[in-house]
Parts: C-alpha cells; sequence; structure tokens
C-alpha cells in the first residue's frame, strides 16, 4: 500500500510537472517575438525571393506565363515557384522554368523543354517601420539545361514605401554564366527598378518595373507596366506587359502571374 502511494504521488509530480511543461511552451510560443515587417509591393516579372522581411512560416506558390512575339517565332515560358521561410527574414525558393518555341519559318522545328532551375535564398538584414524600409542580400544559382552551364547571381535589394500607398524597389546583382562545353565565363549585371500604387486597404497596384540588363558592355532595356490584383487573402493574379527598348528582334511582350499564399 505504501509502495502504492509512493507511485501515485511519483505520477502526479510526473503530471504536474508536464503540465507546467506544456503551459511554459505554450505561452513562449504565444509570447514569441513577432519581428518588424513593412509592407512593400513587390515587381510581378522579376519577383523577390519571398516577402522582404519574410516571417518564419509564410510559404507561396506561384504559376507563371510569358508570352514573346517575335519576327521569326514565339516564344512561350511557364514557370513553377515554390517560396517559404523557414525562419525569420530569411526566404527560400524553388523554380523551374519551361520553354516553348513555335517557329514562323518552314523547315525549323518548334521546341518543348525544362530550360532552367533555380535555387534562391534572401535574408532581409535590415528592417525599418520608422523609416518604412527594408534592405536584403540574396543569392540564385542558375542551372541552364538548354545551353549546357550554370549561373551564379549574388544580389541585393532596397525597398521603401512612401506615405504608405507608393513604393519603390531597386533589385541589383551580377550574374556570371558558365558554359561547361567552352569552358568560358561571361558576366552580365542586372538592374531592376520598380515603382508601384496601391490602392488603400486593398492588395491591388499598378505600376511599372524596369527591367536593365549590362552585357557586352551594350544596356537592353524592357519597360513593364503592370497591374495586380488581390482575389482575397490567399489568392491574386497579375499582368504585365513588356516594351523592349532598342531592341529590333523582339516586340512587345506579355507576362501572367497566379500569387497563392499558401
Amino acid at each position: 500500500m505504501k509502495n502504492n502511494n509512493i507511485r501515485i504521488k511519483c505520477s502526479g509530480v510526473f503530471l504536474m510537472t508536464w503540465i507546467l511543461s506544456f503551459s511554459t511552451s505554450a505561452q513562449a510560443q504565444e509570447s514569441r517575438t513577432i519581428p518588424d515587417k513593412v509592407h512593400h509591393a513587390e515587381p510581378l516579372y522579376n519577383d523577390l525571393v519571398r516577402d522582404l522581411g519574410a516571417r518564419k512560416g509564410e510559404k507561396e506558390f506561384n504559376i507563371g506565363a510569358d508570352i514573346t512575339r517575335m519576327r521569326r517565332l514565339d516564344e512561350y515560358g511557364y514557370l513553377m515557384e515554390y517560396e517559404f521561410a523557414p525562419i525569420d527574414r530569411l526566404g527560400l525558393e524553388v523554380e523551374t522554368d519551361f520553354a516553348y518555341s513555335k517557329s514562323k519559318v518552314a523547315g525549323i522545328a518548334s521546341s518543348n523543354e525544362l530550360e532552367r532551375l533555380r535555387l534562391s535564398s534572401q535574408y532581409s538584414f535590415y528592417v525599418s517601420k520608422k523609416h518604412a524600409t527594408t534592405l536584403a542580400v540574396g543569392y540564385t544559382q542558375i542551372f541552364n539545361f538548354v545551353e549546357g552551364g550554370t549561373a551564379f547571381n549574388p544580389f541585393f535589394v532596397a525597398a521603401k514605401s512612401w506615405y504608405s500607398n507608393w513604393h519603390t524597389l531597386l533589385y541589383t546583382g551580377s550574374e556570371i554564366a558558365y558554359h561547361y562545353k567552352s569552358g568560358k565565363a561571361q558576366m552580365n549585371w542586372q538592374i531592376n527598378t520598380s515603382f508601384h500604387y496601391t490602392l488603400p486597404q486593398t492588395d491591388h497596384f499598378i505600376g511599372i518595373e524596369v527591367n536593365q540588363q549590362l552585357a557586352s558592355g551594350r544596356l537592353e532595356t524592357t519597360l513593364r507596366p503592370q497591374v495586380k490584383l488581390g482575389i482575397n487573402d490567399k489568392l491574386a493574379i497579375g499582368m504585365a506587359v513588356g516594351f523592349p527598348i532598342g531592341r529590333k528582334e523582339e516586340t512587345i511582350s506579355s507576362f501572367f502571374r497566379l500569387i497563392y499564399q499558401l
């Protein structure tokens, strides 16, 4: 009988300890400090790896389509992205790009293939609600299956919100492309800027994205006016139209993006 009392007391002590531990853990989860995050309008074409100032547990799935009409052929690009934040302020992304081309010239076959795979990371090292500013650095590893090579792309992002509804963003970095067959490397420089206006109390925005690339001493620029409509808290759709400047071969292009917050 004495042993049974001891066992009951020990069991009671263990149960109380477990309850207290569980309660403390639950309180710790509830009292976890949520890091500051500034809302920035994210460009549709050259989008970011998760939101700037990402919070742990955030997830997003994207589907995109790019249509470019040229003199000799039409190019259709399709992408699928999965973004997630394993810890606060760190975003990771996996993207697959598919390409389909339809020739307008007799004798030239059309193609349909997996073009590239992108693995990206992005860390927001400065988030200031006071100044409505976020700064981030990131890196993308690109595997080009069609060209037979890889590319290294470190980048820097700076974003600022003005009076809540106006947003500016700069994305810049180098891209070093290495070709397996020739053993040669080529460096390009990307400069992407965007300006957006978000409608008050909504997730809709209208704006313009300026995509620039400096390659072989030549600067190529594409203007992409765009609009995004927030269907609900989880779903949004966006469309951009591309106007190349100074390129005779390429004409107007269209880009569509479906965004789903998991």
